[in-house]
């Protein structure tokens, strides 16, 4: 089925619905021409221009900063993931132990931003592979989540863009991550419903089998005690 319309009528058309033609992050082709200060300095203007328009007195002390503050987040924090040079080295390792069974790692927190509203999407990611020789440092799985989430984000597009980055760095498709997440855009506006969650999930290789897509998603719900 050819797509006749453009992204921005669809977009226009689908208002609260979330959606998204790709798992690919949208950026223009000039996304990394400007450096990082001068985006800071860009984006302070605008946030200022966005509270003065909202009525806001930037004079008081409690505001007079925040359009900085603003910019610098944006910039250095919860959208650093959009800027490929801050994406973490994954070093591989031999699989030496011949450790032939999956390995998860549950629990792991995450942060990112309703790419919609902008407002914060917040939950846990729970990941899995199988080795086809080589292992990756538990501290990389929690970076690589990291890093995607600390972007304009879809919940799908992130759940299949760590798929695809451990499937890269590890050279399996045995991968797989369900990500269970609450989105201020649901929680705290429109609906307002704070109990809801979203929870997506991406199987790559034996994870597509039943019997091991059974077993993650038990080791899932294992209660972790110390």
């Amino acid at each position: 089925m050819k797509i006749e319309k453009t992204i921005n009528e669809t977009n226009f058309e689908l208002g609260e619905d979330h959606f998204s033609l790709s798992a690919i992050t949208p950026l223009l082709e000039n996304a990394f021409d400007k450096s990082d200060a001068q985006k800071i300095d860009i984006i302070q203007d605008h946030v200022k221009t966005i509270l003065e328009t909202l009525g806001m007195d930037l004079k008081d002390d409690s505001l007079k900063g925040t359009p900085l503050r603003v910019a610098k987040m944006f910039v250095n924090e919860i959208f650093g993931g959009l800027d490929p040079a801050k994406k973490p080295k994954a070093s591989t390792f031999d699989n030496k132990y011949q450790y032939g069974e999956m390995l998860v790692e549950k629990n792991i927190t995450l942060y990112s931003t309703c790419e919609h509203h902008f407002l914060p999407i917040v939950g846990r990611a729970h990941i899995a592979y199988i080795s086809n020789g080589t292992v990756v440092g538990l501290s990389k799985m929690n970076r690589i989540v990291d890093y995607f989430a600390k972007r304009p984000q879809v919940q799908e597009r992130l759940t299949i863009q760590i798929v695809e980055e451990l499937q890269k760095v590890l050279n399996t498709k045995d991968v797989a991550c369900v990500i269970d997440a609450k989105h201020l855009c649901v929680n705290s506006r429109g609906i307002r419903d704070i109990e809801s969650s979203t929870v997506t999930s991406e199987f790559g290789g034996k994870f597509k089998e039943k019997d091991t897509k059974r077993e993650f998603l038990d080791y899932i719900q294992l209660e972790t005690k110390f």
